[in-house]
């Protein structure tokens, strides 16, 4: 075991997850949860998810060889000067999210010296939230990027790898700046698109007596499951990575402006040379193994409910 004590901060979807992970694939001696949500506490005790579960950040970093931030990343900050005292040398200092510039910025100023902080993201999850929304499955196959800052310890970023391959993820490396501008355009935008395609359709609904709801075909379906991820984390995920969310924004809406002449002005073979460019993305994704051939996203929720 590359770590003897792992102490998870944030029980929700992806702490539940890694918690469960470890536990089924072994990886650590002792595992610890944190969350300041009485009621998932009280629910990851109930599952048996840790061997402590703690509302106490100090109390669950003490003696952790590991620790992993799985709250919205706008508590960072605050957690970062609160626990960062308290841990072991020679602890790992990583977390979940899904912005990583804005990480860096700031846990660095709390770091100690004698302490390794390396930022991840595991590129996985579901619009369900909460301690029983887990399952130990969800990062196999997936990709699990690593921002280790410059200067970091090669050594410790290794042995973080190792725990990612060890709960089923596939792991990269790219500086935490490029990760940003990488998420903003696969995940980031389109969620900014799910949230306002979402809003505008329940503005049409209460027009329509329920018939956007009523006659709801797959692709309005699928893009409420998106707009049904955590308000929380989306909220701060857009707030700690504008920079890269307008610039991504800027050119979809150029694109959108293009898009729209051809439909006004009949231009049939650019808008099927679009959607046939599209439709290939479509083909080389499934084809990496990032996504499943089916409708709904590729997302079998009742099969993820039943790993639980």
């Amino acid at each position: 075991m590359p770590f003897n004590q792992i102490t998870i901060i944030g029980m929700g979807l992806i702490g539940s997850s890694i918690a469960r992970a470890i536990a089924e694939n072994e990886v650590a001696s002792r595992l610890v949860g944190c969350d300041n949500n009485p009621d998932h506490c009280d629910t990851a005790r109930a599952l048996q998810l840790c061997d402590l579960i703690t509302s106490d950040p100090n109390e669950a970093v003490k003696g952790a060889d590991l620790i992993i931030l799985a709250t919205p990343v706008g508590s960072y900050g605050p957690l970062g000067k609160l626990i960062c005292p308290n841990m072991k040398a020679g602890a790992i200092l990583t977390d979940v999210g899904s912005v990583k510039a804005s990480v860096v910025k700031s846990l660095s100023p709390h770091m100690r010296a004698d302490c390794h902080l390396i930022p991840g993201h595991p590129v996985a999850g579901t619009e369900q939230s909460g301690p029983e929304a887990g399952f130990a499955g969800l990062f196999t196959g997936r990709w699990c990027i690593l921002t280790p800052p410059e200067g970091s310890d090669a050594t410790q970023t290794a042995k973080l790898e190792k725990f990612w391959q060890a709960l089923g993820s596939k792991v990269e490396q790219m500086t935490p700046e490029h990760h940003d501008m990488v998420l903003a355009i696969t995940s980031h935008l389109p969620h900014l698109i799910a949230y306002n395609i979402v809003g505008t359709a329940r503005h049409l609904e209460e027009v329509t007596k329920s018939e956007v709801i009523k006659y709801s075909a797959g692709g309005f379906r699928d893009f409420t499951r998106i707009a049904a991820s955590d308000p929380t984390m989306w909220r701060d995920v857009f707030l700690n990575n504008k920079e890269a969310v307008l610039e991504m924004l800027g050119r979809f809406s150029e694109d959108l402006t293009a898009l729209q002449r051809s439909i006004r002005y009949d231009e049939g073979d650019k808008l099927f040379e679009l959607f046939d460019r599209t439709r290939r993305i479509r083909r080389q994704i499934i084809e990496a193994g990032q996504e499943e051939d089916i409708p709904d996203f590729g997302r079998d929720l009742g099969r993820h409910l039943d790993d639980k």
